[in-house]
């Protein structure tokens, strides 16, 4: 089998049997480009040809061309996967010993409860006169903050995946995997401002859409204007880390915790199949307070 070939058909079996998301293959997609390009000036061009000694150049090419930890324990990641389908195919997996390089640790960005009031009040001076983007808006981030959405799962709900009697949301994640989500009074009452008013101005009663969250020509709210939307928030805020929609995921798991949320209820809330992978939030109430008892006692 052709390296190319094997690439294709990993990713293929990445999206449609392992139900990994767009931007998960996409992400894997660039590695294995990268490993198919690294292959051929190596001169190897078929499956049987990929060597642990190649890939190991493979990431250490990728080190010298400045790619951090993340990006090579990802790359690794991509190998190893792929190998293990070539060996599901009747060939040999030979990256089961390839080893990924521990990870530095960051913690994530949080924006305290002050900051998080004073953003949302914003929006609602604007949503008040009536605008349908700022009422939108309004409730995209009241959303992402009150359920700690990723907005994949975000920009993929439904109007019948709001249940506005109990306070939740239907969302598929990760994997395809659904849970269902619970928001707050605030969060409801942008929502259903929304739903009233905005939603029926931007809709097209031509092509009627099912999206709770619709763009300006009638259709699904795209990914990239709630980047845009929530990183021009947060430019505007002190402080430095990441601009991105993730901060107020963070924010909310961070927040939860801190008002004494289990650890548990937290994990299938953000829908992480590891507890570990939660646990880092926990990390960040720590250095809050640490930070809080360095500031404040008079002994620390």
């Amino acid at each position: 089998m052709r390296l190319d070939s094997a690439i294709e058909g990993y990713l293929a079996h990445l999206e449609r049997e392992r139900g990994y998301s767009p931007n998960t293959v996409r992400g894997y997609r660039g590695d294995l480009r990268s490993l198919a390009e690294h292959c051929e000036a190596a001169a190897v061009e078929d499956a049987a040809g990929l060597e642990i000694e190649v890939l190991r150049d493979w990431l250490y090419a990728s080190a010298e061309q400045g790619c951090g930890k993340a990006t090579i324990a990802r790359r690794s990641a991509a190998a190893r996967g792929l190998s293990r389908w070539i060996a599901a195919q009747g060939g040999s997996d030979v990256a089961g010993r390839l080893r990924t390089p521990k990870r530095d640790r960051h913690l994530p960005r949080v924006l305290s409860r002050q900051v998080m009031d004073e953003m949302l009040a914003g929006l609602a001076a604007a949503a008040a006169e009536g605008d349908a983007a700022a009422q939108r808006d309004l409730a995209v981030v009241e959303l992402l903050y009150a359920s700690a959405l990723r907005v994949s799962e975000l920009v993929g709900l439904d109007v019948d995946d709001v249940d506005l009697e109990r306070l939740t949301v239907r969302v598929v994640g990760k994997g395809a995997k659904e849970r269902v989500v619970p928001f707050g009074r605030p969060a409801l009452d942008a929502v259903l401002d929304w739903m009233r008013v905005g939603r029926e101005q931007l809709a097209n009663p031509a092509k009627p859409h099912p999206a709770l969250f619709l763009g300006a020509r009638g259709g699904r709210l795209g990914q990239r204007r709630v980047h845009e939307l929530v990183t021009g928030l947060l430019e505007r805020l002190p402080g430095s880390g990441p601009h991105g929609p993730h901060t107020l995921r963070h924010t909310a798991a961070t927040h939860l915790l801190d008002g004494g949320a289990d650890l548990r209820a937290v994990q299938e809330m953000l829908g992480h199949a590891s507890l570990g992978t939660t646990q880092i939030y926990t990390h960040v109430s720590l250095e809050r307070l640490a930070e809080a008892y360095r500031t404040a006692h008079p002994r620390a």
